[in-house]
């Protein structure tokens, strides 16, 4: 059974920092391209950022491209979000999840591209 689990959301200033991480298990971790969403309330998910898998491809949205950082460790099968200068409009639910495909290159950007997803972790950036 594969899980991600979602760590390191909360509450933070607009201008602050946080750091989210998504832990796998019950999956090769290293065979797949992992990729962050979120979704604000009332809102569509919408596709924030997604890693390669073996973390030589990146791809970011226009949105917060500058802003944040997607990493990878495949030791600790876990994918890292890094978000920095975070306005109002990033508050929302973020999402981890695993591409469908293995060894995948390509900017998959779609939530039908992605197989299984964390539960979720709130950021919520004060003005």
């Amino acid at each position: 059974q594969v899980q991600l689990v979602e760590s390191g959301g909360g509450l933070v200033q607009a201008g602050g920092s946080l750091r989210l991480s998504c832990t796998a298990s019950g999956r090769i971790f290293s065979r797949y391209g992992m990729g962050w969403f979120r979704q604000a309330s009332g809102k569509e998910r919408e596709f924030v950022s997604r890693i390669n898998w073996n973390g030589s491809i990146t791809y970011y949205a226009d949105s917060v491209k500058g802003r944040f950082t997607i990493s990878r460790d495949n030791a600790k099968d876990t994918v890292y979000l890094q978000m920095n200068k975070l306005t109002p409009e990033d508050a929302a639910v973020y999402y981890c999840a695993s591409e469908i495909q293995e060894w995948g290159d390509n900017r998959n950007t779609r939530v039908h591209d992605y197989d299984y997803w964390g539960q979720g972790t709130q950021v919520t950036v004060s003005s």
